[in-house]
């Protein structure tokens, strides 16, 4: 990885950072109590296994792992650990921390041996915990991620061209839409506009649709959809920046327009007002993500559509996508059945039965293709508009872009402040935030 360990260790000690909640209903759990694996590990450990494969690759003699995962996706952990060790005869132990806690968890307890010996988190949080030394690169099975899994799902968990993750899930958001109201899903925010302006009243506050206008997380496709972007170079190159270039100012266009069917300041549209106008009959349509599906479902039952989200001047609305997956901490004492096990934790029938317990989109290809995910109306619909998604960057400058966005929207939405002016500043902003952090 071409980094000392000192430096390594000097990262995590000084690394924090925090992470944009982009609408998951995940719970911080309980603060787990140290493992009792790796008490004389301080070092990374080394893969000798890139040569010989993943066929060559055997667990170390008397090895028992510690995983992270999260408390609302604990059940679907549970039952693949008990086939692990049934399969390998390698105890797991699973401790309840939050995905978005434990690359920042990992750089506290990893180089003490503390921590876990396999984590998970959203992809946009690799960029610093690779710099910081903390994982353990996939070379056992980095062909067979590749193949099975797609592009995007690749791309979001490889950094500087070497793949560290496992991948599990994939999350983004698409349209939610109520058929009591809106016959069939529009194929276009044209479409939308045109409902809308029979629709709508903001006297009675019932409106069309609606979605949080000032989160670049979900207005990330009035940028993209025409060409613009966040960083180039599959968002790896930082001195590209590409949110007020010519294609973003082009489907910004379309963001103002809906400005005329949605009249509500971007600060009075959060998720609990929007999920009561829209349970209640009074938003025909939401942009948001899988994890509204449980209660929509509940509240409108046969009336609940999800579809992909409306095309943006004509062109396929690009949506944000995280990228979950397992990762390797560089400092456990068992890296063989440690990435054995992420693995196995990861393959389609594993991906299949994570669908099952928590409703998740797959990544790998053959599961999106399985009549699990293609007969479910409503993941299928997600996994579509996942076909259709780019991965967040996972660059630490990524952290750098979501504040001076955040701010540009409401002006844009609010004030009707001119796009590129917005965009040139926000931009400007987040130049100026990348030049001036430390390596």
């Amino acid at each position: 990885m071409k980094m000392k360990q000192f430096l390594a260790l000097a990262a995590t000690l000084t690394m924090a950072f925090s992470i944009t909640a982009c609408g998951s209903s995940n719970k911080t759990a309980e603060e787990p109590a140290p493992s009792n694996n790796n008490t004389e590990s301080t070092a990374p450990a080394e893969n000798n296994n890139t040569e010989a494969g993943a066929e060559a690759l055997q667990p170390e003699e008397g090895a028992s792992l510690v995983v992270w995962e999260s408390k609302d996706e604990r059940m679907f952990t549970d039952e693949i650990a008990k086939q692990f060790t049934a399969k390998y005869n390698i105890p797991v132990k699973i401790e309840e921390v939050n995905p978005t806690d434990q690359v920042t968890k990992l750089s506290q307890d990893g180089p003490s041996g503390l921590a876990a010996d396999v984590v998970i988190f959203p992809h946009d949080n690799l960029g610093r915990a690779v710099e910081a030394g903390l994982l353990l690169p996939n070379e056992a099975f980095k062909d067979e991620i590749t193949k099975n899994n797609t592009e995007a799902a690749v791309q979001g968990v490889s950094y500087d061209g070497t793949l560290f993750g496992y991948p599990r899930a994939a999350e983004t958001y698409a349209l939610y839409y109520n058929k009591s109201l809106v016959k069939e899903a529009p194929k276009s925010f044209e479409d939308v506009i045109a409902f809308g302006k029979t629709f709508t009243d903001n006297a009675k506050k019932k409106y069309a649709i609606m979605w949080e206008t000032g989160n670049m997380y979900f207005n990330y496709p009035f940028i993209a959809s025409t060409g613009g972007y966040i960083f180039g170079k599959n968002g790896t190159d930082k001195d590209d920046i590409g949110i007020n270039n010519e294609g973003a100012l082009e489907s910004l266009k379309v963001y103002q327009e809906l400005k005329t069917i949605l009249p509500v300041k971007s600060g009075d549209i959060n998720p609990d007002i929007k999920r009561s106008l829209f349970n209640s009959g009074d938003v025909a349509m939401d942009i948001n993500g899988p994890w509204e599906l449980g209660g929509y479902k509940k509240a409108l039952g046969d009336n609940l559509g999800i579809a992909p989200i409306p095309t943006i001047g004509g062109k396929t609305a690009i949506s944000f996508s995280g990228i979950k997956a397992w990762y390797v901490n560089s400092f456990t004492k068992y890296p063989n059945a440690a990435q054995l096990f992420a693995e196995f934790a990861s393959t389609k029938d594993a991906q299949l039965l994570l669908n099952e317990k928590v409703g998740s989109i797959p990544t790998n290809k053959e599961a999106l293709e399985s009549d699990q995910i293609k007969n479910d109306p409503y993941i299928s619909a997600f996994a579509e508009q996942a076909k259709n998604s780019q991965p967040m960057p996972s660059i630490p400058e990524m952290g750098n872009v979501w504040s001076p966005v955040n701010a540009a929207l409401p002006e844009i939405w609010d004030n009707n402040a001119d796009p590129k002016a917005a965009m040139d500043k926000a931009a400007q902003q987040i130049k100026d935030l990348n030049n001036g952090a430390t390596k």
